[in-house]
């Protein structure tokens, strides 16, 4: 049994003051997210940013430089203790302005545990796996790290009152197009960070994928740019765009307050596979990003994309 030791309990910080923190993390961290988020009410927005961080914390447990030189037994018993952690934020044990943010949206927005479990579960399986043979397993992971966000939020984006008012209508699920686009935001992680990763000793490519081109793991690794790395490549940006294509069909179910900003972060983040074109799939020595003008210049776009239902 794991002894998981708790942050000492001092005077908390009152609930704006804790959003507050969250915000700036978000600002800091996920400045195309962030913009999104700008564009909802502020409940909803607060809400985000906490989740935000929850997700950016688990995450950190294992990519933060710190625990890159922790030995995998310790980096597993830090993911158990979180995962407790989280059990007893569920139950009500606010320890810190994260819980105290938290227990608000789980208050104000009621959700399942199962996707936060989830999420804790991908990060497990950086400790033990990384290659993955096929895209299938690709997908699992995928899931796990990222499709549960679209669980985690979905309660928070809400419906269009138009599709469930009527007493014959059914309420439409969100979950499948919520899922989809945590994956298409995954992949398109991957792609971007193929050069970052390799440096971690992770490729995330499917082995079937590598091999059906003809381009081994060693020039992966060597950061070979070649005819056989553009075709890749081009295989994987038009997967992850069909992921993003699948997510489309949720959001016109979206509350009205909802779809501009989903709309906007949809279309801004896949942006970044049409940056990765312009660089000639070269993400070994460089970053692909949309500049900060073409997300201001594509929102008009997606406000307008997202008035129709």
């Amino acid at each position: 049994m794991v002894l998981c030791p708790l942050p000492s309990k001092s005077v908390l910080p009152s609930l704006d003051e804790a959003y507050e923190a969250c915000r700036l993390e978000t600002e800091r961290w996920a400045k195309t997210f962030y913009l999104g988020t700008l564009l909802m009410p502020p409940a909803k927005r607060r809400a985000i940013w906490a989740i935000y961080v929850w997700c950016r914390r688990t995450d950190e447990l294992m990519d933060s430089p710190e625990a890159q030189n922790l030995p995998v037994q310790e980096l597993s018993d830090r993911l158990d203790c979180w995962e407790q952690r989280t059990r007893n934020l569920f139950q009500g044990d606010v320890l810190d302005g994260l819980d105290l943010v938290m227990a608000d949206v789980l208050e104000r927005y009621p959700q399942p545990l199962e996707p936060y479990l989830e999420m804790i579960e991908g990060q497990r399986m950086d400790l033990r796996k990384h290659r993955y043979a096929t895209f299938a397993e690709l997908e699992s992971y995928c899931f796990r790290v990222a499709g549960t966000v679209g669980l985690m939020t979905q309660e928070v984006m809400g419906l269009d009152p138009a599709y469930i008012s009527a007493p014959w209508s059914n309420k439409p699920n969100t979950s499948e197009a919520a899922v989809a686009l945590g994956i298409a935001n995954q992949l398109t992680n991957i792609l971007r960070d193929v050069g970052e990763d390799r440096g971690r000793g992770r490729i995330y490519l499917p082995q079937e994928d590598l091999q059906r081109f003809g381009y081994s793991e060693a020039e992966l690794m060597a950061g070979t740019l070649n005819e056989n790395w553009n075709a890749l490549m081009a295989f994987q940006l038009r997967r992850a765009r069909h992921w993003f294509a699948l997510s489309e069909s949720g959001v016109r179910w979206l509350a009205a307050d909802a779809r501009w900003p989903v709309w906007a972060s949809l279309r801004i983040y896949r942006g970044i596979l049409d940056a990765i074109e312009k660089l000639n799939y070269d993400v070994f020595n460089h970053r692909a990003y949309v500049p900060r003008v073409g997300k201001f210049l594509d929102l008009p776009l997606s406000y307008l994309i997202a008035q129709a239902r």
